[in-house]
């Protein structure tokens, strides 16, 4: 059976596969999602909904340059992925904050803002320090806790809700002519391009690794070796509340439906998406000890989920010397980036050229580092 043809194969449908396929399908390229479906270990499923700068970049300049674009293109963005969805996704650009609980981390968290904005410089999102005064007359009405000295706070940062802004990359890449497959896995990735899912064959100009932790086996098939982990990240929401966190916070958040989502976990090299009463007892008893009104509210649902991770956690991009026109992005913030992965990333995807701005995020400076 002759295989179908298009113009670009992206390899994994969740969010950051999702980004680059509906970037190319809008861009008028014939374009395919293959997409192993809800059952693959997806980080979309366990994301934490913020669009976030804060605290990126350390050590990795370019780092936080390239988020602060995918900051850039959000309102477009999310403007197009809720007329896509057909419903609000929930993004809100009010600010994020990191709560700090005593001395210590307030010290710390003094020390990271001011390190970050002498390294990145102007690629930085402006941060400060508000005190407990000002951190209160920033959520008047919420009594904090005792041990919270202040926080950081990031005008730019904000949050989605990270299912609808799944649901509407999908629609939107549909309604641009996408054709979207989901169900089984990739098994092989051929030069020349030719993909296999079982007994079906697809052909394609160009294609795209994007399948997270999947990503290591097919990207080895065109010449590319990406170093990818799993960490889990557990997460828990409560029942609906009235409002008390008008801005999102790391590790916390109240989302427009008034429930607040509690977490993260940072399990590293585990294949497990179970949760672990420990983990989620830990992160409640932080929840609590910022917001004290938490104590007394019900804990509806507990989930976990996979990360895929690279080795000093930035994001992974790389074309193939070997193979032209076959591409790999990986990276465990699919949300904050889906913006610049719809945008300058597919871009450069269709033009042949990898944008400027990743140029530093390739798998090749893991192999200088071993050198």
């Amino acid at each position: 059976m002759m295989a179908e043809r298009f113009d670009v194969a992206v390899v994994g449908g969740g969010m950051v596969g999702s980004a680059i396929a509906v970037g190319c399908a809008r861009r008028g390229a014939r374009t395919v999602l293959l997409d192993e479906g809800d059952v693959a270990l997806r980080a979309a499923r366990g994301n934490f909904g913020l669009v976030w700068s804060q605290g990126k970049g350390d050590g990795m300049p370019a780092y936080a340059a390239w988020t602060r674009e995918s900051l850039r293109h959000w309102d477009s963005f999310a403007e197009a992925m809720s007329g896509a969805a057909g419903t609000d996704i929930g993004f809100r650009r009010e600010g994020g904050l990191i709560f700090t609980l005593g001395e210590q981390e307030w010290e710390q968290r003094v020390e990271d803002v001011r390190r970050l904005h002498n390294q990145i410089g102007g690629a930085s999102t402006p941060v400060r320090m508000l005190d407990r005064r000002e951190l209160q007359e920033l959520i008047p009405g919420t009594p904090l806790g005792p041990r919270v000295l202040g926080a950081s706070l990031a005008p730019e940062d904000g949050h989605v809700n990270p299912l609808l802004l799944l649901r509407g990359m999908h629609a939107a890449f549909r309604a641009a002519g996408g054709t979207h497959r989901p169900g089984a896995p990739v098994d092989a990735v051929r030069p020349g391009f030719t993909l296999h899912r079982g007994a079906e064959s697809i052909a394609a100009e160009r294609v795209v690794i994007a399948a997270g932790l999947g990503t290591p086996k097919l990207a080895a098939m065109l010449g590319m070796p990406v170093p990818v982990h799993p960490v889990r990240g557990q997460n828990m929401v409560t029942e609906r509340l009235p409002p008390m966190l008008p801005l999102p916070a790391s590790a916390i958040r109240q989302t427009a439906e008034g429930v607040v989502q509690i977490g993260v976990s940072y399990e590293e090299n585990l294949w497990e998406t179970a949760t672990t009463v420990k983990e989620l007892a830990r992160m409640a008893a932080r929840a609590v000890q910022v917001l004290p009104p938490l104590r007394h509210a019900r804990i509806v649902r507990a989930w976990g989920a996979l990360r895929p991770m690279t080795p000093d956690r930035y994001p992974i991009y790389a074309q193939s010397q070997a193979h032209p026109g076959a591409y790999v992005a990986v990276c465990h913030s699919g949300v904050t980036l889906s913006a610049a992965h719809a945008g300058p990333l597919a871009e450069g995807i269709l033009a042949g050229r990898l944008p400027d701005l990743v140029a530093e995020l390739g798998p090749d400076r893991f192999h200088a580092d071993a050198a």
